[in-house]
């Protein structure tokens, strides 16, 4: 892909997901700009074997974007990465067509696992600022990762996750991600049901 082609794809993509940018030259700022235009250039040298090369190119876009994606990844298009800084792409990660990820996320493996050892991230995925999804599984499409989530296991597609760990606290919510980009409003279980033991003591109170 030639770089005029990525600009006008990538203004597009920003264009539609940030409210914050007013023209298509502002995008020439943004650091995923750069890290995925990079990214592109290295993945080419990894899969012909210039592993060296790869590398140089990724450590260098890292350096200067705060972004990490290992050449060795493979992106689908429409990938918007806000802000970016801390955010950390595996080798063996697989991300599909129009996904969402903030800053400090990180999509990484375990251990010294061999083989696949990075999450798979399926189409109109949004992962939300800080969160960690670690392990070989999938992300399913259309799903939504909370801030600060860490996910360790499978995500059905259409599901909501949030917490630590990571659970799916609503499923079959279909929006897509494009159109949804809320980070905040989400479910939260954990204090749904503090709320019902509070409500239970104030019923026992009221009872004695």
């Amino acid at each position: 892909m030639g770089f005029i082609k990525y600009f006008r794809e990538e203004a597009e993509v920003i264009r539609d997901r940030d409210p914050a940018i007013k023209s298509k030259w502002e995008v020439l700022l943004y650091p995923s700009f750069w890290a995925i235009w990079k990214y592109r250039k290295a993945h080419k040298h990894y899969v012909k074997g210039h592993f060296f090369r790869a590398r140089y190119i990724s450590q260098k876009a890292a350096r200067k974007t705060g972004i990490e994606i290992h050449p060795g990844a493979h992106i689908g298009t429409g990938l918007f990465i806000d802000h970016g800084h801390g955010v950390v792409i595996g080798e063996t990660t697989i991300i599909g067509n129009n996904v969402t990820l903030y800053q400090g996320v990180t999509l990484g493996g375990t251990g010294k696992e061999t083989g696949k050892r990075h999450p798979t991230i399926e189409d109109n995925v949004m992962i939300s600022a800080g969160a960690k999804v670690l392990g070989s599984f999938t992300i399913g499409e259309n799903s939504k990762i909370g801030a600060g989530s860490v996910v360790l296991d499978e995500v059905p597609p259409n599901s909501t996750v949030v917490g630590v760990p990571g659970r799916v606290v609503k499923q079959d919510n279909v929006k897509i991600p494009r159109t949804d980009l809320d980070q905040v409003h989400l479910p939260d279980p954990v204090k749904n049901e503090l709320e019902d033991i509070r409500r239970e003591l104030e019923q026992l109170k009221n009872f004695n």
